[in-house]
């Protein structure tokens, strides 16, 4: 699976939102990759941030 799908199963998961490094733990992803992923999704509008530095699914 790659990093992004991994990224939304996790905030799915969750069921509130997650900061990066909290996304990272949970996944066992490096937060160098969480972080790009983060990127990428929010420019896709497929995660959003409720508040700084937290992500949830859109």
């Amino acid at each position: 699976m790659d990093t992004e799908k991994t990224i939304i199963e996790t905030l799915k998961k969750a069921g509130k939102p997650l900061k990066a490094g909290e996304i990272a733990e949970l996944a066992g992803i490096e937060k160098k990759a969480v972080d790009k992923a983060i990127r990428a999704l929010k420019t896709r509008d497929k995660i959003v941030s409720p508040k700084r530095c937290y992500y949830e699914v859109k």
